[in-house]
This record gives C-alpha cells, structure tokens and sequence, in this order.
C-alpha cells in the first residue's frame, strides 16, 4: 500500500483520537507533502506515552494502541494490531498527502517497528528500533533505511542477544543499518532520539 492523493480535508493542529490510536498534528506542519512517524509503544505503555519522544516535531506522529498488554506477532503471528494500523493508515491518507513514512518503537515496539517495516519497505522509507528485542521472520519488501540505538546495560533485553545479533543478520542481507550503542539501560537518552529522527526528518 502506498499512500495516494488525498481525497479529504486535513485534520486540525492538535492530538486527535484516530483508529485505535493517537495522531498528533502539530501547528507548524507545512502546507503540501508531509512527512509522516508511526510511533509504536513498548509493552504495558500507551499512546500519550510514546508521543512525548517525537511531539514538537515538524511530523504528522500516528501512535496506535496494541490491542493487548504488547504487540500481537510478539506472542507469533500478525493479526488485529497490524489490521487495526493498516485501516488506520488507510483513513490517514484520506486527510494527508505523504512525503515520506518511517515506523518507530521502542522495545517489544522496536521489535515490531523492524518486522512491520521490513516487510513493508515499499511504503515505509525509514525503520527505526530503539532496543529491539528481534524481527519476526517473513517476506521482506523493498531496503528501508534502518536505525538501532541499544543501551550497552539494558537489563530488559541485553544488547548481546538482541541488537548485536539484528543488527550484522540485517546488514548481511543489504539493509543500511545507523547502529548506535550507548552507556546506559532500557531507555531512549534524548541525544539517540535525536539523532534518529534528524536522519529521518
């Protein structure tokens, strides 16, 4: 699916209940193409939550509502969350014309920002994972380019069977992969979200 031409009125500035999520329309949005982040929540948060990483950016920032306590192919398969974020993304290109689309998480996020954004490369231009936990195998589509950051003492998901497995396994298959470790745990430091979206923005 790749977003079309837009067939109704743009949403107003402001954070909207839409799907079975958040999109956060900020006021400085430019007239005319935009780009646009789906923001995916790690295990037991919410969309208000997430929001915060990338709000006072100039991005349309969808945030949608893991059906359960953390994304559905975390647990084996796709099923309603993807179903959910593709009817959702349907209706969002009704009111916006895309420039460019990225899918973002953080956590059992990451871990389905990279399986969601693999698999649709054509439409999302940029994955970023911020401490994945894995990707979820199956057909791949189109070379998104793709940002990891993992903290070097994540006690949640330690970087050694995590990103340092991801990150090689995904380069050796042709994907430019922006890998950054850093000092610390199971977080997202403001520097690393930053640059992430700098890339991308």
């Amino acid at each position: 699916m790749r977003p079309g031409q837009p067939t109704g009125e743009r949403l107003a500035a402001g954070t909207h209940a839409f799907g079975e999520g958040l999109l956060h329309v900020p006021s400085d949005l430019p007239t005319g193409p935009v780009p646009l982040v789906v923001l995916l929540h790690g295990a037991g948060s919410n969309p208000e939550r997430v929001l915060t990483v990338v709000r006072d950016r100039e991005a349309l920032v969808y945030a949608p509502k893991s059906r359960a306590r953390t994304w559905d192919a975390i647990h084996g398969n796709f099923g309603p969350d993807v179903e959910a974020l593709d009817r959702a993304l349907t209706e969002l290109f009704e009111h916006f014309e895309i420039k460019t689309a990225a899918i973002a998480g953080f956590s059992d996020g990451a871990s389905y920002a990279l399986s969601v954004g693999l698999a649709n490369g054509t439409l999302f231009d940029n994955v970023v994972a911020f401490s994945p936990g894995f990707v979820v195998p199956g057909a791949r589509a189109g070379k998104p380019e793709v940002f990891v950051s993992h903290g070097r003492q994540d006690g949640v998901l330690p970087i050694e069977g995590t990103s340092r497995r991801i990150v090689p396994a995904l380069r050796i298959v042709g994907y430019r992969v922006d890998y950054r470790e850093f000092t610390g745990g199971h977080e997202v430091p403001a520097s690393v979200s930053d640059a992430a979206f700098r890339r991308i923005l």
